[in-house]
């Protein structure tokens, strides 16, 4: 018997499972640092500690997607050590904070498989929740991955597609306990927009660009232990290695900050997806579309509802499908999330 983890194969799935990820980590102002190096990030809830404390919290938590990296990671070996590609997200719910010193913990659960038509792939439906060492949940999202069969003879078991929601809704959304914006301080978080200054159907060309070098992309991957084999190996796949697509979701995040810097605070992740492969030399560049407003009961804190574009610098900005209502050739992510503005 084998000592060694070749990973699950699409027909080692059943729905209903739950798996329980090795290994837990413990953070600390490293991560926080080198997500820093990673990523353009600048957003001042997660930059200063006396920013926060002035939004009500005790410390700066670290960035939103350094818990969801975080918890990504642990789920690959078990979820997509063999995955073809990373195909969406939908009910993300970022639940509390993650502070240094906090142990983060992964779970998932099987809610879906479908065997497609080639017979060598199927993809695979899991709810992933990330947990503190106190045992409090942190994070929970839905994530589809195409993932190989092991044996292509294998019988293809019984479909089950789960019936996921087009949103999250604007009630279920989490405000950290405590935060108050209103002391907010706009000169230090670098821009003066506030939610009402953002009008639902506005487009927002966020002019930057970040070119993804091959070292950066491979310490992400190292850091996040995304040890999926697309991302590893260059032997793995026609093209040479896949930039991991969160690599893609946290530049664009980070780029974002050029018209969105007040957007502080990641809270809901409605869906995703990675529309076409990444390469390192690829140059980034990021729009968004502000597609609804809400209230929340958090004193100066309202919720802005936006669509966050990833596309190669030479897409023309704001392009996103073509007249077939496929992604265009240019266009990298296309995810649609809730942030917490000062009202």
């Amino acid at each position: 018997m084998s000592k060694t983890n070749a990973g699950r194969f699409f027909e080692d799935y059943t729905v209903g499972e739950v798996i329980e990820h090795a290994v837990p980590r413990t953070l600390s102002g490293g991560e926080r640092a080198m997500y820093h190096a990673l990523y353009p990030a600048r957003h001042a809830f997660y930059s200063s500690d006396e920013f926060a404390r002035d939004c009500g919290l005790h410390e700066a938590p670290l960035d939103d997607l350094i818990a969801f990296h975080t918890v990504f990671g642990k789920t690959v070996p078990d979820i997509s050590l063999n995955a073809v590609a990373n195909l969406g997200y939908a009910e993300g719910r970022f639940l509390k904070p993650v502070h240094m010193g906090d142990t983060i913990s992964s779970r998932s659960e099987v809610i879906g498989v479908k065997q497609n038509s080639n017979g060598k792939t199927g993809v695979v439906w899991v709810r992933t929740t990330g947990s503190n060492h106190l045992g409090e949940d942190v994070l929970s999202y839905v994530r589809w991955v195409m993932v190989r069969k092991g044996d292509v003879d294998a019988p293809a078991p019984e479909t089950v597609v789960p019936d996921l929601a087009g949103s999250v809704a604007a009630s279920d959304l989490v405000v950290p306990e405590g935060l108050s914006f209103e002391g907010y301080n706009f000169a230090q978080a670098g821009e003066p927009h506030r939610l009402s200054d953002y009008k639902v159907g506005e487009k927002i060309d966020h002019v930057d660009g970040v070119t993804i070098e091959e070292a950066e992309h491979m310490l992400a991957t190292r850091m996040w232990q995304n040890t999926a084999k697309v991302h590893f190996d260059a032997t793995a796949r026609d093209g040479g290695r896949l930039i991991y697509g969160g690599h893609v979701i946290s530049l664009a995040r980070a780029l974002s900050f050029n018209g969105l810097a007040n957007a502080q605070i990641i809270v809901g992740l409605n869906s995703g997806a990675h529309a076409n492969p990444c390469g390192a030399g690829d140059t980034i560049k990021a729009w968004s579309e502000v597609l609804d407003v809400a209230e929340t009961d958090a004193p100066g804190i309202g919720a802005i509802r936006l669509r966050l574009v990833a596309q190669k610098a030479e897409a023309e900005p704001f392009s996103l499908k073509g007249d077939d209502g496929k992604y265009l050739p240019g266009v990298l992510l296309d995810l649609d999330y809730w942030a917490l503005m000062p009202v």
